[in-house]
């Protein structure tokens, strides 16, 4: 049977839609998905240390979200543009999303902060993306964080005041346009507990792009071409990982990005786990086999999302579902700022 996107689909109330993250990062509610038995127990975050054994890997993405929304004007004649940055190609060269794309041609110089911050367009991309070269005195990354705005998703509508919260507490390596949300649940004591236990701290970076947030918009997977973000993986985390496996220790991901890292090399390797960078646009989906992830933490995603069937080629589509019923059955909170899931 070839799967749809409609198959992927579930009610979902708007108001369980977190607009504003928990005071607490490691308060959220848990639910525990047993992928062998379709289990479900409902507990909080900070129970996903007993989920763990001593000997695991816990792997997390160490991206740092970029303040990527930028407000510019067109210098002749005053006319405000919103520019987004998605990737940085080269350079002081980005791929960025414009509104409105039409005063944009190529050519057009836009001016920040008083032109603390400019750039001109070099080439027109689809739908209403365009290539862009900066132009700045001093440190790109410092006039970007004087100037720029967290770039929250879509669905999230309140201003979030902290703009720490919208980051993990190990987020290191500067390039998303968006956070890796399944690790803003962990505190700093919460992973130093988890590492007193025997648990091994892994790190890797993916920078997430703004297509984490697009929706598929074909009803046949096959015909779903998914973007393209940027991985790393360092010699030191590999072996960290080769010698999980080599012990009979899991590999525990959190969140889809860790896990599409993960997949992508050990598609790559053949199973095995090497240093490795690049960009990945794996799309996975119920049929493909996992090579390296044993169990992952992940948020509650949005219904006919990648995300979804991501879980769902893990765990079974409907037992995803069914546990996605019972978590808005329970009113457990949904996306960047909601609450949790850990599937094994």
């Amino acid at each position: 049977m070839t799967l749809q996107t409609s198959d992927f689909d579930f009610y979902l109330p708007e108001e369980l839609i977190a607009q504003t993250p928990l005071k607490d990062r490691a308060s959220s509610k848990l639910l525990i998905l047993d992928k062998e038995t379709g289990d479900i127990k409902d507990k909080h975050f900070e129970d996903i240390i007993d989920e763990l054994n001593e000997g695991d890997a816990l792997v997390m993405n160490n991206t740092r979200v970029l303040p990527a929304r930028l407000h510019g004007e067109k210098p002749d004649t005053g006319g405000h543009l919103e520019v987004l940055l998605l990737n940085n190609t080269e350079g002081d060269t980005w791929e960025t999303l414009i509104k409105p794309a039409k005063r944009a041609k190529v050519g057009t110089n836009i001016s920040f902060g008083d032109g603390r911050l400019t750039a001109v367009v070099k080439e027109e991309l689809e739908h209403g993306g365009r290539i862009i070269e900066f132009s700045y005195e001093g440190i790109f990354i410092e006039n970007l964080e004087a100037l720029g705005e967290m770039p929250l998703p879509p669905y999230i509508k309140e201003k979030l005041d902290d703009q720490e919260r919208y980051q993990t507490v190990y987020a290191k390596e500067n390039g998303s346009a968006a956070a890796p949300t399944a690790g803003l649940h962990f505190t700093k004591e919460l992973l130093e507990k988890i590492e007193a236990k025997g648990v091994k701290l892994v790190y890797l970076t993916l920078h997430v792009g703004l297509g984490t947030f697009r929706p598929v918009s074909v009803e046949d997977l096959e015909s779903h071409h998914m973007h393209s973000e940027f991985y790393s993986l360092s010699e030191e985390s590999a072996a960290s990982l080769r010698e999980i496996k080599a012990q009979g220790g899991r590999i525990v991901a959190v969140g889809t990005t860790s896990i599409r890292t993960l997949e992508t090399i050990g598609t790559k390797f053949n199973g095995e786990i090497q240093a490795d960078s690049g960009w990945t646009d794996i799309f996975i989906k119920p049929g493909y086999e996992f090579k390296l992830v044993d169990a992952f933490s992940t948020n509650f995603h949005l219904p006919m999302s990648t995300l979804v069937m991501l879980v769902s080629a893990f765990a079974g589509r409907e037992e995803v579902l069914h546990a996605y019923n019972h978590a808005v059955k329970e009113e457990y909170r949904f996306f960047s700022f909601g609450d949790a899931m850990f599937v094994k």
